[in-house]
């Protein structure tokens, strides 16, 4: 069963996307801030992938910089974003190779597609 990671700071989408991706057959751990994921992907725990938010409230460390921190860690993590704010070229290049993107707000039909397609990359 893949293992994924889900990192976003408003605890109503965070608790959501964690059981509904859990009911669809993965495991799911989740952290409100970059710094929470990071202690958790630092331990043994195994995880496939990353999913986060790009602009993550009241932390010092945002999603891109989590998610190259992370593929650090762990060379073998997926990645897929999420953000309800705009998103730049220049946001997009610091996007690590890969990466999958998913524009909020999103239905859970193409959240599903987006988690399948992150597996099936």
């Amino acid at each position: 069963m893949p293992v994924i990671l889900i990192v976003e700071d408003d605890v109503f989408i965070r608790e959501l996307a964690e059981t509904i991706i859990h009911e669809w057959g993965y495991q799911t751990f989740s952290a409100g801030d970059g710094d929470e994921a990071l202690v958790l992907l630092r331990s043994p725990q195994h995880f496939d992938a990353l999913f986060t938010d790009i602009y993550l409230k009241s932390a010092v460390l945002g999603g891109c910089e989590l998610a190259r921190q992370a593929i650090e860690l762990r060379p073998q993590l997926r990645v897929l974003y999420t953000t309800g704010n705009s998103v730049t070229e220049k946001m997009k290049s610091l996007f690590a190779a890969g990466t999958h993107f998913l524009p909020k707000p999103y239905t859970l039909k193409q959240l599903q597609h987006s988690v399948e397609d992150l597996f099936a990359a």
